[in-house]
């Protein structure tokens, strides 16, 4: 199973030092990743491991709303299902 994370905003320090902690902290692998910096914003979008995750995905949702709000930038966290439905025509 996977999860595809995605951060935009104004580029600061700890933005990526941040979101991957909770990685960390979930025990959740990366398995792809790009990040970008345009013009002074931030956007980054992670593809996930969630299949050997400790703690629940709900709890994960929540932390990354925790962090959107500390951090000031918009945290997107959607399960794979939800991904590729969004994306059928």
């Amino acid at each position: 199973m996977k999860a595809v994370i995605n951060i935009v905003g104004k580029d600061k320090v700890g933005i990526v030092h941040k979101s991957t902690g909770l990685l960390v902290k979930y025990g959740i692998n990366i398995v792809d990743i790009n990040q970008t910096i345009i013009d002074g914003y931030f956007n980054m979008i992670m593809i996930v491991d969630i299949s050997k995750m400790s703690g629940s995905f709900d709890d994960l949702i929540r932390d990354y709303g925790e962090l959107e709000r500390e951090i000031e930038v918009k945290i997107k966290v959607m399960h794979e299902d939800i991904f590729n439905a969004m994306h059928i025509i």
